[in-house]
């Protein structure tokens, strides 16, 4: 998507929800509430793994990379939505637009590998219990977590110039509310098969090493609940698991549904909403989901509100 294609080429135009100024009014209110909600949610986790000694174990620190990414992620795309929502000037300058795909492709793809990561900690935990501080050592946590981070954005600097390589012809108006991938190649005046093609084959091999993980993880946690006689010990395992499997449901059904499929398989509108399930509401729930019915971490909570000093002496 070459800038030059027209000559007094400034920039993209985000059109959003701008057909619909009653459904902009609503969407700033909902925004701007889970939108502090993510900010909340998501900093306490990370703040109460850092300071309750016993959440700091890998699993925690593996969910306090998620709460993090989950930050960087919405922030990287509400506060512009809110300032686009309450104001007629929809525009982002072509660099933005680049940077915001960048940050969203790279942080999406290091979602995926963390959730396989997150997966194989459970395994660790559940299925070979006796071995797990030492599988699960602070240096691998850190590498696993380090290449989750280093392989997401390798995978968006390899899409983002597949997509930035499409011919534009002047086009500069987006329909949608950020720059994402299915609303940039509708822009090209060429046929963009070809790149639809490699965008799908890439995408496809990235997720297949996260997928295979997380299905044999849960393959091998399945079969060793099975042998657990106590319905106390399998309910505790499934509490366990079942919060990382809800969010795994929810990042992979959306993420399929957004850029495994045709892009003429759905309506711009479908593709908005779906973007702002994973864009907010996605990021806003996991910490709930995680939380919910996690002792360790509601029991941290009370400390703080009660006062208790988290951190030994």
């Amino acid at each position: 998507m070459d800038p030059k294609n027209g000559s007094s080429f400034t920039g993209f135009i985000l059109l959003g929800f701008s057909d619909r100024p009653q459904l902009e009014r609503v969407l700033f209110v909902f925004l701007l509430i889970f939108y502090l909600l993510t900010l909340l949610g998501n900093t306490t986790i990370i703040a109460l793994s850092r300071l309750d000694p016993h959440l700091q174990t890998p699993m925690y620190f593996f969910l306090s990379n998620l709460s993090f990414l989950d930050l960087c992620y919405t922030t990287s795309t509400v506060p512009q939505l809110l300032v686009h929502l309450r104001g007629p000037d929809k525009s982002i300058s072509f660099t933005g637009c680049v940077a915001q795909l960048f940050i969203a492709l790279g942080l999406g793809g290091t979602e995926c590998i963390l959730l396989g990561v997150m997966a194989f900690d459970r395994y660790a935990a559940i299925c070979r219990p006796l071995h797990y501080t030492v599988i699960m050592h602070p240096r691998l946590c850190a590498l696993m977590a380090s290449a989750s981070w280093f392989t997401g954005f390798a995978y968006s600097s390899l899409q983002t110039v597949l997509i930035f390589l499409v011919p534009l012809c002047g086009k500069n108006k987006i329909e949608h509310f950020f720059c994402e991938v299915p609303p940039l190649l509708k822009l090209a005046c060429v046929d963009t098969t070809v790149y639809e093609s490699e965008i799908l084959f890439f995408s496809m091999i990235f997720l297949f090493i996260p997928v295979a993980l997380i299905t044999f993880s849960y393959g091998q946690i399945i079969r060793a609940v099975l042998g657990i006689k106590s319905a106390a010990g399998q309910r505790k395992v499934f509490g366990t698991c079942g919060s990382h499997l809800t969010v795994v449901s929810l990042f992979y059904g959306t993420a399929i549904y957004a850029y495994l499929q045709p892009s003429n398989n759905h309506s711009q509108d479908q593709g908005k909403f779906v973007s702002l399930f994973y864009t907010i509401v996605t990021p806003t729930v996991n910490p709930f989901i995680y939380t919910l019915r996690n002792k360790d971490v509601t029991g941290a909570m009370k400390k703080v509100f009660q006062g208790t000093d988290l951190l030994p002496l």
